[in-house]
């Protein structure tokens, strides 16, 4: 990300904390800076509060990444919450299923099944766009409720648990493994695990890829300017149609990080699209679908995450954090325009 980039996206962060704290000075003046401080130091105020931004940061991450990839392809994955939703039912059902494996490959299968189901559901999107120029915004939004319902189904069919309406637990084996020695305090333990690392670690793969390989240069150039890469003999449907498919591998490969996490949480049969889908949204335009940037803003809307939580005990309800989050978004879908003024104004001084 250019030092451009960064400010602007600096500045959307900085304006919707800032709209935060006036609405927070409204409703309660007393303990507005009591209530603000703990957002701000909510990650940072002990080993278990650090664990728990790892811990929500991993998805968002994957998420984050998702819809960058597809975003430097010049396409919008607005589609990551049904490609989760699809890849964390799959995770589920293997691990459900198939505890006869061993615990490194009963874990493994279950993470190759979500990357799977997700890569599936976001070529659907890819092939429409590819070869009969369907809007992907309108293909993904279809997808993402047909795989919400379909999951539903499925899990009506296959792994329900009737008496909390959710699948069934997942068996420990396939359990990603746990990084409870280092967050742990007084008040207990994270529910931090591996899957921060397998975030961190696609981010950096995909920034390699992209950069470094023919392959990236291609769905970099097709994103930029799709006629100009096919007259330069590029290959512009399998671009697309590969763009959408690892996108959707990356959100199906979120969704198993979160259910798959050995927090005893299951896929609830509810009517709703997977939040952290729609998360990865904002990661990715703060980034400037940066993947290593990614990094960074998925971990910052986690700390933010965190920090809400303990708003209660200054008589805050937490959904100020939504509201914050919103903001954010509203102000990073305008980072572009804010980059440009910033490059303009370096000119002028230069000038």
């Amino acid at each position: 990300m250019s030092r451009a980039g960064f400010l602007s996206s600096l500045t959307a962060v900085a304006v919707g904390l800032l709209a935060g704290f006036f609405i927070m000075l409204a409703a309660n003046p007393q303990q507005s800076l009591s209530g603000f401080a703990a957002i701000l130091t909510g990650g940072f105020s002990g080993p278990r509060n650090a664990g728990q931004v790892l811990y929500y940061a991993a998805p968002v991450i994957m998420t984050g990444l998702s819809v960058g990839l597809a975003g430097k392809a010049g396409l919008f994955n607005i589609g990551a919450p049904g490609q989760f939703i699809t890849g964390a039912f799959c995770a589920v059902y293997v691990g459900v299923k198939c505890s006869f494996l061993p615990g490194g490959l009963h874990c493994a299968a279950a993470l190759a099944a979500a990357a799977a189901a997700g890569a599936l559901w976001g070529a659907i999107p890819g092939a429409l766009k590819a070869w009969r120029n369907v809007n992907e915004v309108i293909s993904c939004i279809m997808t993402n409720y047909i795989g919400m319902y379909l999951v539903n189904h499925l899990i009506a069919t296959t792994v329900f648990d009737a008496r909390h309406n959710r699948t069934l637990p997942v068996p420990g084996s396939a359990n990603l493994p746990k990084l409870y020695p280092v967050f742990r305090d007084g008040d207990g333990v994270s529910g931090v695990n591996s899957g921060i690392i397998i975030a961190v670690a696609s981010a950096v793969l995909l920034y390699l890829m992209l950069e470094k390989t023919v392959f990236g240069y291609q769905l970099r150039a097709c994103g930029l300017n799709r006629q100009a890469a096919l007259h330069a003999g590029i290959d512009d449907k399998r671009c697309i149609l590969a763009s959408m498919s690892m996108a959707g591998a990356l959100a199906g490969l979120g969704g198993a990080l979160v259910y798959l996490s050995g927090s005893g949480t299951g896929i609830n049969v509810v009517n709703t699209l997977a939040a952290e889908g729609f998360r990865g949204i904002p990661a990715a335009l703060l980034a400037f679908n940066s993947p290593i940037g990614v990094i960074f803003t998925g971990l910052l809307l986690s700390h933010l995450t965190v920090g809400g939580f303990h708003l209660q005990l200054y008589d805050f309800t937490p959904e100020i954090i939504e509201i914050i989050v919103a903001v954010i978004i509203y102000f990073a879908a305008f980072s572009a325009l804010i980059k440009e003024l910033i490059i303009r104004v370096r000119i002028k001084r230069r000038e």
